[in-house]
């Protein structure tokens, strides 16, 4: 039996392709969609893009027919625009809000004998659909299961031979190598001693396990505090790898690590012209509203985060011994870091540079094919975030672009990725990351 989605707004805006998403099955897009995806269609975010792409999309159906009477979509779907005049059940919704008036149009496709679903990402939308009888989904195409979220290492449990085989010759035969992906880690464990660990990494073509290049490999006077520590220090600082990603709660040190690899990688191996910094603008709680000031000096009140890592690693360079200690502004007055807002970043090819994106998990997938996608010849991009902490409100562990990325790039010679587990921020950070 065809089914029949009723698309919200939101879905839309979050992706226009969602219009072709759904198979040989109908898509209704009613009235107040349009007129929201006309108001927002004049904003130059990620929104507003996706808004004319749809608006684009819609157009181009047209030349199948007629939208009022329904059009062939490419999946054998079929495309209708309805406006239903008759307002259902007065009792339950409001007619006079534009998301109930959506509701209202799937009541009543329902009561016409549709099998209807409403489509939101709006987790409220979704309840009330529920309450008025009419089945609700998320938007799903682009979503994992989060639950089964490719973690970047697995744990094992060896022979104390195979430890110090290891050990002895960089690198181990083991039978199942073909069930890891291409740049996975193994936490080698003995099976008589559990204090007898080494780290194993999984290289493209081979035949074999290697250990760690890396481990021991001071980044500005940062070292490693554990082994997750170690592994996310091995992709950031191996240049065969252009793409890494980088997982983990409140403390772990994802960005940290991510910001002093650059910082070796542009000052002291010189292999990119500069460290490109950047993260989604969204704030917590109340939003302060305008800024004045440059671009730079706008994004300075974003980037505090930034600033406050930076700081600290040319701290500890300074206090191991090193001569070469600058203060944070020098580096940025050489042009050897750069802030660069994501909604800038649209239509550019950035080669020779190293690139962090932090609190990625507040982007959209398509938002994070975008970013990726600028990555031009010799550069290397990092994307950190914490999939528990999103304040996107269309947005959850499952669905944002990150977690995406990770799980379609997990295979891929280029791209490495860790998960974080242990906080080294403080005790108290650690503490209000796991009980919290």
């Amino acid at each position: 039996m065809r089914k029949t989605f009723v698309l919200d707004t939101n879905v839309l805006l979050h992706n226009a392709d969602a219009l072709t998403a759904f198979a040989d099955n109908k898509v209704v897009v009613c009235m107040d969609v349009l007129e929201e995806l006309d108001r927002f269609k004049r904003e130059n975010d990620e929104k507003g893009r996706n808004a004319r792409a749809a608006i684009r999309m819609l157009d181009g159906f047209r030349e199948n027919g007629n939208l009022s009477e329904g059009v062939d979509l490419p999946g054998k779907g079929i495309l209708q625009i309805l406006h239903i005049q008759r307002k259902g059940p007065p009792d339950l919704l409001d007619p006079s809000s534009s998301v109930n008036r959506i509701l209202l149009t799937a009541y009543e496709l329902q009561a016409a004998g549709d099998h209807v679903i409403f489509v939101s990402k709006d987790i409220n939308a979704r309840v009330k659909s529920e309450a008025i009888n009419v089945a609700a989904m998320d938007f799903e195409k682009q979503k994992i299961d989060f639950d089964r979220f490719y973690f970047g290492w697995k744990s094992k449990n060896v022979d104390p031979s195979e430890i110090e085989t290891l050990r002895k010759n960089g690198e181990i035969k083991i039978a199942d190598i073909d069930q890891y992906s291409a740049r996975e880690f193994l936490l080698l464990k003995s099976t008589e001693d559990e204090k007898n660990v080494r780290i194993a990494k999984n290289v493209p073509g081979r035949e074999t396990l290697k250990a760690l290049e890396y481990q021991e490999v001071p980044l500005f006077g940062i070292t490693a505090k554990n082994e997750q520590q170690k592994m996310a220090i091995e992709l950031l600082l191996d240049d065969s790898i252009s793409l890494v990603t980088l997982v983990g709660r409140a403390g772990t040190g994802k960005t940290l690590l991510a910001l002093a690899a650059g910082l070796v990688k542009v000052m002291d191996e010189h292999k990119y012209n500069r460290m490109l910094v950047s993260r989604p603008i969204i704030p917590l709680g109340k939003d302060i509203g305008y800024l004045p000031g440059s671009k730079d000096e706008k994004l300075g009140h974003w980037m505090h985060p930034i600033f406050d890592n930076l700081d600290y690693i040319l701290h500890s360079n300074m206090d191991n011994g090193s001569n070469n200690f600058r203060e944070v502004d020098d580096l940025f007055d050489e042009k050897l870091i750069e802030l660069e807002p994501l909604t800038y970043i649209r239509g550019r090819s950035i080669p020779r540079q190293y690139i962090v994106i932090d609190e990625a998990q507040n982007l959209t997938p398509h938002e994070v094919k975008t970013i990726v996608t600028r990555a031009g010849n010799n550069t290397k991009m990092i994307l950190t975030g914490d999939p528990y902490q999103i304040d996107n409100p269309y947005l959850d562990a499952s669905s944002n672009g990150l977690t995406y990325l990770v799980e379609r790039m997990k295979d891929q010679k280029i791209f490495g990725h860790v998960n974080l587990i242990k906080s080294e921020r403080s005790l108290m950070a650690s503490l209000a990351a796991k009980l919290l």
